[in-house]
């Protein structure tokens, strides 16, 4: 039992080694380090206190949704758990998501919830998460249509806008049913012939989708305060957006900010490890179309994979201790 326990810590170390090992081997490190050199201290400093504001404030969006029914749980330890997510996700491939079943890990594990109502505000907090960047990217694509960085026929472009519109505004959709009872996911799953309707995985998505459906009837000003907190968050993205690029010199105004916003939102869609080299083309191809030079752009980007890596290497710390602290349990 003992060596079994060590073969686990052996390979979870790995596995994290190899996912710093693999983010960092990318990272122009010398690059990040003279950027940051042109920045004052005090600048580096108040782009860090907005950042942990932004994580405190999402971290209150999932304490919110998760206190609702369960008074007990504590928000501290929430915010070290929201920082190991992020790492996870961070240093993996995928659209930035990835690290939700960890999430549920925690809640089931250090908090005494079921499986199935950790899953459910889980959901919640996604939901929520999707709901409020979906807004910030319908105000990017209005600024990125405004600016004139798309183009294209009338026609073509009111359907692309039209498609976007749509896909945007599903997250709220979801919650409208949830809120009437209607359970759109699992409906959909139990309704496919080949998949098998008692596995486990469809249960816990069933049950999960219910229990979230219970949670927008009973908890309305929960839900409008957990809203309320990733509208605060995107507040702060765009103030220590706009603080970055100001710190760097660069000139241009607020709709051009929104457009250059949305177009990092969109590379952190890409399924890669931190929309790497997709969130760098983002940048310089959107503050390129506003006059500003490639190499402004770029030291942008270094700024902002600094303060990424300082956050998911932190996470992924906190979550090699957790996992330490398993073991040994």
């Amino acid at each position: 039992m003992k060596n079994r326990k060590w073969i686990l810590r052996t390979v979870w170390f790995l596995v994290l080694a190899a996912l710093l090992y693999f983010a960092l081997r990318n990272a122009p490190l010398t690059e990040i380090w003279q950027a940051l050199k042109r920045l004052q201290p005090w600048q580096i400093a108040l782009i860090l206190v907005i950042n942990a504001i932004v994580i405190g404030l999402m971290t209150t969006r999932w304490w919110i949704i998760v206190r609702a029914e369960n008074p007990s749980v504590p928000f501290l330890p929430l915010m070290g758990y929201r920082l190991s997510v992020f790492g996870l996700s961070y240093f993996t491939p995928g659209p930035q998501v990835g690290g939700e079943p960890l999430q549920v890990l925690y809640l089931q594990r250090n908090h005494g919830l079921s499986f199935a109502r950790a899953t459910s505000a889980v959901i919640m907090d996604k939901l929520l998460e999707f709901l409020v960047n979906f807004i910030l990217i319908a105000i990017g694509a209005w600024a990125i249509v405004r600016v004139g960085l798309v183009s294209g026929n009338g026609i073509r472009l009111s359907l692309s806008l039209i498609g976007l519109a749509v896909l945007l505004v599903w997250p709220l959709i979801h919650i409208i049913l949830l809120y009437n009872g209607v359970t759109p996911i699992s409906r959909l799953l139990l309704r496919q012939p080949f998949i098998q309707k008692d596995h486990q995985g469809i249960r816990l998505i069933v049950v999960a989708e219910r229990m979230a459906s219970v949670f927008c009837k009973r908890h309305l000003r929960a839900m409008f305060l957990a809203i309320g907190a990733s509208l605060l968050a995107i507040l702060g993205i765009a103030t220590e957006y706009y603080l970055m690029v100001s710190f760097l010199g660069m000139q241009i105004d607020a709709v051009q900010i929104f457009a250059s916003l949305t177009a990092m939102q969109v590379a952190f869609l890409m399924p890669l490890p931190g929309g790497l080299g997709a969130l760098e083309a983002s940048q310089v191809f959107a503050l390129g179309a506003f006059g500003q030079p490639a190499s402004a752009a770029i030291s942008l980007t270094l700024l902002m994979r600094a303060r990424d890596i300082l956050n998911g290497g932190i996470g992924l710390l906190l979550t090699s201790r957790g996992f330490k602290d398993t073991i040994k349990k």
